[in-house]
């Protein structure tokens, strides 16, 4: 692959995956079928691009880099097969892109600076995407699967542990990666439930409540969630009003914002 043409750009968050046995091994844990809906978050200069092509009848990627966007269709010459939407990931309607009642199926090494906020907007759209595989730094795969207790459970531990069935599938060096990034990387598979196995009467008070208790983790419920709950409230579900809210489980949450008027 000639690499020269295309120098990374830092805002862009680009550290393009180089070495095929990392490739391989995303594409094997993804099991493609022919008549799936997949979708590329970022492909970059096309390390998974062509691997997935080849086992697809169509990919559809999602590409802000208008250079990369060119090099791409120069690469690929199948526009009927690969459609690239030049577009920011972060505002884009991955629904639009499978009819109902079949789902999309995300696949992409996810440009480091926008990891987080774009996992969030995923999950908003959770309902028609059948599962993910993405690339991220480790610390973040490692907080999406944090169990309750511990200082890597936080916000987004609750939220995708909400909405997905989370596994970390394994980890890849910076020496995968042009430019080497400064983090560990790993592989995260992201299954959305079809019926959630928690009760939660209203998404965005959930949302909310979660956001609030973690917005100060050192103080106590009591205190964060301050005109959400009261301390009689809390002691009503079973929840000790002094506790952090690293130390509640997703369904504590759960039936904590069902309390929510």
């Amino acid at each position: 692959m000639n690499n020269s043409k295309h120098f990374p750009r830092k805002r862009f968050g680009q550290h393009f995956l180089h070495e095929q046995h990392v490739v391989d091994r995303i594409i094997r844990s993804l099991h493609p079928r022919p008549g799936e809906h997949i979708v590329e978050i970022g492909p970059g200069l096309g390390a998974l691009t062509g691997d997935l092509l080849a086992v697809t009848d169509t990919l559809q990627a999602i590409e802000l880099d208008r250079d990369l966007v060119v090099q791409l269709k120069e690469r690929f010459d199948e526009p009927e097969r690969l459609i690239i939407h030049q577009a920011d990931a972060l505002k884009f309607d991955f629904c639009s892109l499978s009819p109902s009642p079949q789902k999309v199926r995300l696949i992409g090494n996810l440009p480091y600076n926008i990891s987080t906020p774009l996992i969030f907007h995923v999950l908003e759209q959770s309902h028609c995407i059948q599962d993910m595989y993405f690339m991220l730094q480790k610390e973040v795969v490692d907080r999406m699967a944090a169990p309750p207790g511990g200082k890597d459970y936080g916000r987004l531990s609750v939220m995708v542990q909400w909405r997905c069935e989370v596994e970390k599938l394994f980890e890849v060096g910076p020496g995968a990666f042009t430019p080497p990034p400064k983090v560990q990387s790993a592989v995260v598979r992201l299954a959305p439930y079809a019926i959630s196995p928690l009760d939660v009467n209203d998404p965005k008070i959930f949302s909310r409540l979660v956001q609030q208790a973690f917005s100060q983790r050192r103080k106590s419920l009591r205190n964060t969630l301050k005109g959400m709950l009261s301390a009689q409230d809390l002691e009503a579900v079973g929840i000790d009003p002094r506790a952090r809210a690293e130390t509640l489980s997703v369904e504590e949450f759960a039936r904590l914002s069902n309390m929510v008027k």
